[in-house]
């Protein structure tokens, strides 16, 4: 790979700056709780860089034409899930890779496609001044519910309730006609006591139930005495009982926030809401910088999107402020899929913002 000033001058080291902070607290964090999953975290790191490198070194503008043949591909893995599916606590979400024992999430392997099919799309066909009108919208829709209705199936309301937020968010920012949203909330409020009555599963219904309870679920409380026993500045590892006594559930991943207050206190917990905060707004304001650049636009967006909904919905959850459901934070939680599926979103988007000045011929001699 020959490396050319100019990407120096358009790679975006914010982002960098930002997310090695999250990186370096978590890896801490899991440290103390477990050195086996500390090492298993730094596999992780690895393999995340190793994607991360792969999808920055990528042609993606020239490759362009292949997004739709790749999404069309992860449809038919979401589809053959009800088929081939491995069935696990009564949900079927992941596929067998043949003669091995390992397993692969359909719903992960979509969501950079998903990313690049909308950015393909929009890019193809940039709104008009106005927004788009109801027939692109609606076009543009078909690509948003179809994966939407597949992954709830699954069942998997959380990811698809998330894509489907990321998808018309986005449609949101880039541009719609302001009559179709008027539309869509008017008949999303007079649905919604159907959609509840008749969709929603029996456990769905239960953390609906569990929320809004007077007594919070056992982990949610659990959750908050750790977040009490915090104060301020946080405890020492052995003053820090709700994870050291093993009270806190799954205090690596689903309640690592939880376990960052308790930890290192108030402050702790808001240097690390900061960091998010910073990084959301960041990529936000590079809607003014890519105006014409509708791909890296959507893009950006998207990525923007995904991890305010991660964040706010793992906190919100960390504090019974919403029900609990299998959300991480973006490369903080302990796991393998969720931290290499946000490498690939940013290896994704450094790609199209640092080789936006770069011509076909340039990009292919340079990597």
């Amino acid at each position: 790979m020959k490396f050319d000033r100019r990407m120096f001058t358009h790679f975006d080291f914010v982002q960098v700056f930002l997310i090695i902070p999250i990186i370096s607290v978590s890896f801490v964090l899991v440290y103390e709780a477990s050195i086996f999953l500390a090492e298993k975290q730094l596999v992780y790191t690895i393999v995340g860089l190793l994607a991360f490198f792969i999808c920055f070194i990528l042609p993606i503008r020239k490759l362009a034409w292949l997004i739709p043949v790749v999404y069309w591909i992860n449809i038919i893995l979401l589809l053959s899930v009800d088929v081939f599916g491995v069935e696990r606590l009564g949900a079927k979400r992941w596929l067998e890779v043949p003669f091995t024992h390992f397993t692969i999430q359909p719903s992960e392997l979509f969501k950079p496609s998903f990313i690049l099919m909308l950015a393909y799309l929009i890019y193809r066909n940039p709104p008009p001044k106005g927004g788009y009108k109801l027939k692109k919208f609606l076009e543009l829709s078909f690509y948003i519910l179809l994966p939407f209705f597949l992954i709830a199936a699954e069942p998997d309301l959380g990811t698809a309730t998330i894509l489907l937020i990321v998808g018309f968010g986005t449609l949101f920012i880039i541009g719609v006609n302001y009559k179709i949203w008027l539309s869509i909330f008017l008949i999303i409020g007079l649905s919604s006591p159907i959609i509840y009555t008749h969709f929603l599963k029996p456990y769905q219904k239960q953390r609906i139930h569990d929320f809004l309870s007077e007594e919070p679920s056992y982990q949610v409380q659990q959750s908050i005495i750790a977040i009490g026993n915090g104060g301020l500045s946080g405890k020492n590892i052995e003053e820090a009982t709700q994870t050291h006594f093993k009270f806190l559930p799954i205090s690596t991943s689903d309640f690592i926030f939880a376990y960052t207050v308790e930890r290192f206190g108030f402050v702790g917990g808001a240097f690390v809401l900061a960091l998010y905060m910073l990084l959301i707004f960041h990529l936000l304001s590079l809607n003014k910088k890519l105006k014409d650049d509708y791909f890296a636009r959507v893009v950006t967006n998207c990525v923007a999107l995904f991890i305010f909904i991660y964040v706010g919905v793992n906190v919100s959850m960390n504090i019974d402020l919403a029900p609990v459901v299998g959300v991480p934070l973006p490369f903080f939680s302990h796991g393998g899929s969720s931290f290499a599926t946000f490498m690939i979103f940013f290896g994704i988007l450094q790609n199209l913002i640092t080789f936006r000045y770069f011509s076909v011929k340039e990009v292919i001699k340079i990597l």
